[in-house]
Order: C-alpha cells, then sequence, then structure tokens
C-alpha cells in the first residue's frame, strides 16, 4: 500500500535548514528540493487557465519585462499556495533577522507566524497578495529585476519549478546576479528539477569583507527558453499595493 503524501508542513520542516542557511548566506540562493511532487506540480500548473482565482494578468512584453505571461492570486488564496507561504516563513524570517542586524537594517520580522507579518503590511497599506503563477513559451525569457512591491519587503522569496526540464522545456534557467561594490558582478545559474524551489535573496544580502559585513544587490531572471513550455509560481511573502 502507498503511504499518503506527506503535508507541506512535515516536507519543509524535515529540509536541511542548516545546510540551505548556509548555502543562503554563502551564495545568496539555495535549493529547497522535491517539495511539490509531480502531480501537485500539474495541479498548480492547471489552474492558470482558471482566471477568476487571479486578481491581475501581466503580459511581460507590454512593461518591458522580457516576454511571457504571469498572473497574481487573489485571496483567499489555493491551500497549498497558502501552506507554502505559511511554512516556509519561520525559517526564512530568521535568516531574513540576521541578514538585518549584519547589514545594520533596523527591521525585525516575526519568526513564528507569517500572518503576523502580514498584519504589518496591511496596516502600512500592502494588501494585495503577491503569489503568482508564471507561463513562457518558446523564446520567452524574464530579465533581471526585485521583487518590491512598497515599503514593506521581506528579504527572502521562493520560486518553485513545475514543469520538466529536458521534457516539457530546454533553456528557461534560474539567473540571479549579484552587484558587489567595485567589483565585477557574479553570477548564479540554477538548474532545478521538477517541483524543486530555489529560495533566493530579494533585493540584497550581507557579504562579510575584511572590515564586517557589507550589502550586495542581486536581481534575478529567466533565460530564453529554447523549446516547450514552462511554468513556475514564484511564493513572495510581503504583500503589495
Amino acid at each position: 500500500m502507498i503511504g499518503a503524501r506527506e503535508s507541506i508542513q512535515d516536507c519543509i520542516a524535515r529540509l536541511d535548514w542548516t545546510a540551505m542557511t548556509r548555502e543562503l548566506d554563502n551564495f545568496g540562493c539555495t535549493i529547497v528540493k522535491a517539495a511539490l511532487s509531480r502531480e501537485e506540480c500539474r495541479s498548480i500548473a492547471a489552474m492558470y487557465e482558471q482566471d477568476d482565482i487571479f486578481r491581475s494578468t501581466i503580459v511581460m512584453a507590454r512593461h518591458g519585462f522580457g516576454r511571457g505571461e504571469y498572473k497574481y492570486w487573489s485571496y483567499p488564496l489555493p491551500t497549498i499556495v497558502a501552506d507554502l507561504r505559511t511554512a516556509l516563513y519561520p525559517p526564512l524570517a530568521a535568516v531574513a533577522n540576521r541578514w538585518n542586524q549584519l547589514m545594520k537594517i533596523d527591521v525585525n520580522y516575526p519568526e513564528a507566524a507569517h500572518e503576523e507579518y502580514l498584519e504589518r503590511c496591511h496596516a502600512g497599506g500592502q494588501t494585495r497578495p503577491t503569489p503568482l503563477l508564471l507561463s513562457y513559451d518558446e523564446g520567452d525569457w524574464n530579465a533581471l529585476h526585485q521583487d518590491v512591491y512598497g515599503e514593506n519587503i521581506f528579504p527572502i522569496q521562493v520560486a518553485f519549478l513545475l514543469s520538466e526540464p529536458g521534457k516539457d522545456f530546454t533553456g528557461g534557467e534560474f539567473v540571479l546576479t549579484e552587484q558587489r561594490p567595485r567589483m565585477q558582478s557574479r553570477v548564479e545559474v540554477v538548474s532545478l528539477q521538477q517541483g524543486d524551489g530555489v529560495a533566493f535573496a530579494v533585493s540584497h544580502r550581507p557579504v562579510q569583507g575584511t572590515k564586517g559585513a557589507y550589502r550586495v544587490n542581486l536581481r534575478h531572471g529567466v533565460s530564453r527558453l529554447r523549446s516547450g513550455h514552462r511554468n513556475t509560481i514564484g511564493i513572495i511573502f510581503h504583500d503589495g499595493k
């Protein structure tokens, strides 16, 4: 008899957060391995056709964002999307608080529950949900950018690959660039399997130098899709205006 699929919360809790935190500290990103099953990936991707559960659709070319489309979910979020947001927030909040201390940023994130942080966003006028579902076809790409939607910015976000590389699509790699003071930019290209996520810095992170920690700026994007179709979801922890 095949056992029941473990919950999103249990799946996230069993990850090696010590090693993942080390990667976030050293490189600004880490892989959230096998967080979603193949069936869950297909189920989420199929939501793209359900216009009534989204608050808006963005055609990237119209805004100079690249090529492709994405849709922002409305509240209430689908259960699996809400569960990912809730489960991922506490371990990432601990990292975010330590980063802010190192960068001498006077912002602290409640670590126990994501709902507490959302209350802060909503009190500041950021009430629109930001989790999004992205769709790329052959030739589509996403320009380097930062997902900032207001004054309240949670410094880490997560993107999950819903499609199977090599079968559903080729190309379309996740790219993270890091601009270091008085140095050339550094690039991370993250290879994901279906159901994997990548947690990464939204806009900046601390790097330890000879005279203490200093701040580096980051942007992320997606390289050109060579063939096929690619779906991903973005889990952003701050809401927008």
